[in-house]
């Protein structure tokens, strides 16, 4: 008997038409925060630096990827100097304030039809607090390599599912940190602000999730998280020098 590969069913692609609608609707909204705090945006405007080098051996196009209101990559943009810095988002509503900070601002989306640019087209990538927000991370991947040329870098950040304050919160039964279970309101947790988080990454499970995805990791460093009570900031900054507790993950790989 030969084995069949199961294909999606009318209503499970109906239904994943609808929460990518939802979605959509969902970001569009101006009051949804689209900007991460800087001191996230800056240990990875850091590391991006190192990696390419200084624009005297050539500009390079750096590509940011759901770029939101431009926030990041304009922090990013001074350390970056004299390399090429195009700010991508689907949000129209997102694009019209990046405008005001980046020279370059395009929609773009990682799936139904993919990125406006060719194949190796970039020499980096930044993909900042994106992939929590994505139904098909795996595709978008998929479409990041593409753009990439080989050696390229993927400067990956994204919300820590084992953050140090994440372990003691569910110990004690309470609903992690950054994770979401409706996009109306927040339940079981501590915050108020809905940000539609689908998805939370352990350092693990980020380092196979991108390795299977084609990308040697390079390196795996901690951020802290704007939102942590002020009195815990300082524990909360020491424990960046352990990734695997600190608040925010940034990662960086290359294409390989």
């Amino acid at each position: 008997m030969t084995p069949t590969t199961p294909t999606p069913t009318t209503a499970s692609v109906t239904a994943t038409a609808a929460v990518r609608r939802g979605l959509r609707d969902f970001y569009e909204d101006p009051s949804v925060p689209v900007a991460s705090g800087t001191p996230r945006s800056l240990r990875q405007a850091r590391m991006l630096a190192a990696a390419l080098g200084p624009a005297t051996a050539g500009p390079r196009t750096v590509l940011d990827i759901g770029c939101g209101d431009g926030t990041a990559a304009a922090t990013a943009a001074p350390l970056l100097a004299g390399h090429r810095l195009v700010g991508v988002d689907w949000s129209q509503d997102a694009l019209r304030r990046a405008h005001a900070r980046l020279p370059y601002a395009i929609r773009g989306e990682l799936t139904d039809g993919g990125l406006p640019f060719a194949d190796a087209a970039a020499d980096a990538v930044l993909f900042s607090e994106v992939v929590e927000h994505l139904v098909d991370p795996d595709s978008a991947l998929d479409e990041i390599r593409r753009v990439l040329r080989p050696g390229g870098h993927l400067m990956l950040s994204t919300p820590n599912l084992a953050a140090w304050y994440n372990r003691a919160l569910l110990l004690a039964g309470v609903q992690p940190v950054f994770s979401e279970v409706s996009l109306r309101a927040i339940h079981g947790r501590p915050g108020r602000e809905v940000v539609g988080h689908l998805r939370l990454y352990t350092a693990r499970a980020l380092r196979e999730f991108v390795t299977a995805a084609g990308f040697e990791v390079v390196g795996l460093s901690g951020a802290p998280f704007h939102g942590v009570p002020r009195p815990l900031r300082p524990l909360d900054r020491l424990a960046c020098a352990a990734p695997a507790l600190s608040s925010i993950l940034l990662l960086h790989a290359r294409r390989t």
